[in-house]
């Protein structure tokens, strides 16, 4: 990838699993979070809330914060099913619902990610349709008990357990659903 070496990458996330995914891209980076608001426009659909969240992060950051060498990494996913999104549950309680509105059901998972640097920014994304078999209430327990999904759009991990037994098809990026579509996200930069 060309990627100039007096570049600094920056991924603007405090999720363990981006980190993860963008260390897999053999890239080296620095983790530098924003808090920003993630509220959105009612009128926004699917893949538009993802890439309308992407880039609030992205413009988190002032021009003085992103000098000529700096390359920006926001990304934000969701979970959109039945023209809803899921995002990251408050309490158990509503983790235990999404679980069961996803149990049985496809749904979709955009992730919406923008890269910035002092010139110019671009914003795309990427969409993973997910089929979940129907779970019972014991299992979405287990999960919420021995799991953290507190942190993570929809209440599951993909590559936790309730991926492993719950997932019966995946109709896309698998790591997309994990939160950064790798495959997109290097060929993005590579033409950056």
């Amino acid at each position: 990838m060309t990627i100039p070496a007096n570049h600094t990458i920056i991924l603007a996330s405090q999720s363990p699993r981006r980190k993860e995914l963008l260390a897999g891209l053999g890239i080296q980076f620095t983790v530098m979070p924003k808090d920003t608001p993630e509220d959105f426009p009612a009128a926004l659909q699917g893949a538009e809330i993802a890439t309308f969240l992407s880039r609030r992060k992205s413009e988190a950051f002032t021009p003085d914060e992103l000098p000529d060498n700096f390359l920006l990494i926001t990304a934000d996913t969701i979970v959109w099913i039945d023209g809803k999104v899921l995002n990251k549950p408050a309490d158990s309680s509503e983790a235990f619902t999404m679980l069961r509105t996803l149990s049985g059901n496809k749904h979709t998972v955009f992730t919406g990610v923008t890269l910035r640097s002092a010139s110019k920014a671009i914003t795309f994304s990427a969409a993973t349709d997910v089929w979940f078999r129907h779970l019972t209430n014991e299992e979405i327990e287990h999960y919420l008990h021995h799991y953290k999904p507190y942190d993570k759009a929809g209440s599951y991990g993909v590559q936790e357990w309730i991926g492993y037994v719950g997932i019966s098809r995946i109709e896309g990026s698998y790591y997309n659903v994990m939160g950064l579509p790798t495959q997109q996200l290097y060929l993005e930069l590579s033409r950056f």
